[in-house]
């Protein structure tokens, strides 16, 4: 079924690139059309017709069964294997089940951001230079050939510049249709995606809508690039001015792919009237779809069932799990009645990438830039003295994580420095983002950095009072499970109370405090001191941290509407491994303090 999806392309009032509103139609035969399309009218029933959708979603940039941090081949405990090569495979397999008239193929988002092959391809190669190189993941999904891919909060991290050049590059829409320009309003990205297929002796062609939807968290996380240019609208208000447009346009399937979980739930707090992960929410307010792509959430769900409440029916929605270790499936039937093509029934189903080889397609097509990447990230930066890990850090104040604040800690004192706030003291935040993050004694490696420090933050400072950061610090603590004294210490029990993630749990150098996990949430910060003196409720501090965190990312309190007196664009990836190279050799001396301990009626706990 040839498309050619380059025709529909229209300008956007934000940038002026390429928005796609429609795909290509391909009816009957015009010879045979006239009799048939009578015979239907006058209600001859029978015709069927099934359709066979996939999907992927949070490929974050994984394209082989790599990982760029260990510089091996990926595994986990579960035995899972990842990639879009692996993916490639599987569509192959799907395609030549099915017929390749009867697939398509799409993505919930999350595609640019999140390995060193797309940070290379951002910051260090970048596409958007003179002459700059197409994007790994624009090349393989263009030859995979995918239909339509829905934004992500993701795809905004290095800038619209950036996306708008990815979308450039794209063979198929970038679909968001609560992505809108801040001053019209209007969606500066296609909505939809439009086609159809051709049924063998069948005037007319099942029609087949895919509504893109992305994650109106955008707005805070990636304020820094988006304020004043582009505004994120809930999903449900979105999908319900959508889905009768495309009913009314003749679609036929109305398959919605949106990048946001089925909890009902937002990791951030009050500062947008919208949910985060809102995919069920969708099903069950909107009537007029048959089925949802979820993404965002980085969950497995193989098949859930939601009632709308204003139309009764079932819509069926799947999540594949992140990276490509799974691709969604949905089965589709339609069944012709006068004239008008129906679904019938949905089911969801999940392939897994570890039944799959890598095509070798892809692998030769991506083969060069791949291994540019592992070049780069194997260059040596410095020499540590000793083996530096997080095994421990969730729980101890470990000097790896003290080396994150030390550079930040640095980084924003010489960029304050002959300004008004250079006389107030800098604390810094940094959170344990991994479990098995390693930097070994010896020589240390670009992806030895990256694989401490994992996301693509950058640096900003915040002024807050003594009072304020310990609010900060109680916030912070909730990651702790209660432990009365003299109950033994489980330390896989002791942490991620109430599902907080591990990189929603900072640390805070530059302070010294205990944690009294004895105390209920809320009351366990004890003897905060300041160069050994307690801390004032109204001594002014500065405070580096993660734009992630400043933007109001996990909804700690204060930090998003504290003044911000400095921030930058460089990823604090790349000031630590600046600052390695600049010390040449990496001695726990330079940069390990200790800030924190955990207690129990004061009494430490490890």
């Amino acid at each position: 079924m040839a498309l050619d999806r380059r025709k529909f392309l229209k300008r956007s009032a934000v940038t002026g690139a390429g928005v796609a509103l429609a795909g290509g139609v391909m009816g009957a035969p015009a010879a045979q059309a006239a009799p048939v399309a009578a015979a239907e009218a006058a209600g001859r029933p029978g015709k069927r017709f099934s359709l066979t959708v996939m999907g992927s979603t949070d490929l974050h940039g994984n394209v082989f069964n790599w990982d760029y941090y260990r510089d091996a081949q990926y595994q986990d405990a579960a035995g899972n294997a990842l990639g879009l090569a692996r993916i490639s495979s599987l569509v192959k397999e799907v395609r030549a089940e099915k017929g390749a008239g009867r697939t398509m193929l799409i993505d919930a988002g999350d595609t640019i951001q999140g390995t060193p092959l797309t940070y290379y391809y951002a910051k260090v190669d970048p596409i958007t230079a003179a002459g700059g190189p197409v994007h790994p993941m624009a090349r393989a999904m263009n030859r995979i050939g995918y239909d339509a891919v829905a934004l992500g909060n993701h795809e905004f991290n290095y800038g619209i510049e950036l996306l708008r050049k990815f979308e450039s590059q794209c063979d198929f829409p970038l679909l968001g249709a609560n992505a809108v320009d801040a001053t019209t309003l209007k969606p500066a990205f296609p909505p939809y995606f439009l086609k159809s297929f051709h049924v063998p002796g069948s005037a007319r062609p099942v029609k087949v809508a895919v509504l893109g939807l992305t994650n109106p968290g955008i707005a805070i996380w990636d304020k820094a690039y988006v304020q004043g240019k582009l505004k994120f609208p809930g999903l449900e208000e979105q999908a319900a001015l959508w889905v009768p447009k495309l009913r009314a346009m003749g679609a036929d399937v109305v398959i919605v792919s949106a990048h946001s979980g089925t909890s009902g739930t937002s990791s951030w707090s009050d500062q947008l009237p919208y949910v985060e992960n809102s995919a069920a929410n969708v099903a069950r307010l909107v009537p007029g779809i048959d089925a949802i792509l979820v993404g965002h959430a980085h969950k497995e769900i193989a098949e859930l069932r939601v009632v709308n409440e204003k139309s009764g029916k079932e819509v069926v929605l799947s999540e594949p799990l992140m990276w490509g270790e799974r691709l969604s499936l949905f089965d589709i039937e339609l069944v012709l009645d006068k004239g008008r093509w129906s679904v019938e029934s949905v089911k969801a189903s999940l392939r897994n990438s570890k039944d799959a080889v890598e095509d070798p397609e892809i692998v030769a097509l991506l083969r060069e830039q791949h291994d540019a990447v592992v070049e780069y990230v194997n260059q040596v930066v410095g020499t540590a003295e000793v083996t530096l890990t997080t095994v421990e850090a969730r729980y101890k104040d470990e000097p790896i994580i003290d080396l994150i604040a030390k550079v930040q800690e640095d980084v924003v004192k010489a960029a304050l420095a002959g300004t008004e706030y250079a006389s107030l003291p800098v604390v810094a935040q940094a959170s344990p983002f991994s479990r098995t993050s390693q930097i070994p004694a010896g020589e240390v490696t670009i992806r030895d950095l990256s694989s401490l420090y994992v996301y693509d933050n950058t640096l900003v400072a915040k002024v807050l009072t003594g009072a304020q950061l310990k609010d900060y610090l109680e916030f912070s603590a909730q990651y702790y499970a209660q432990l009365a004294p003299g109950a033994p210490v489980d330390v896989n029990a002791l942490t991620n109370a109430g599902n907080r993630p591990d990189y929603a749990y900072d640390y805070v150098s530059g302070v010294r405090y205990d944690i009294d996990v004895a105390q209920p949430a809320g009351s366990r910060i004890r003897n905060l001191t300041f160069e050994g003196a307690p801390v004032p409720a109204d001594k002014k501090f500065v405070l580096a941290v993660n734009n992630y965190r400043a933007n109001g990312g996990s909804a700690y309190p204060h930090v998003a509407s504290a003044p911000e007196v400095w921030a930058e664009s460089t990823e604090i990836r790349t000031r630590i491994a600046e600052w390695v190279t600049a010390k040449g050799v990496l001695d726990p001396k330079d940069f390990a303090s200790v800030d924190w301990r955990l207690t129990r009626d004061g009494v430490p706990v490890l």
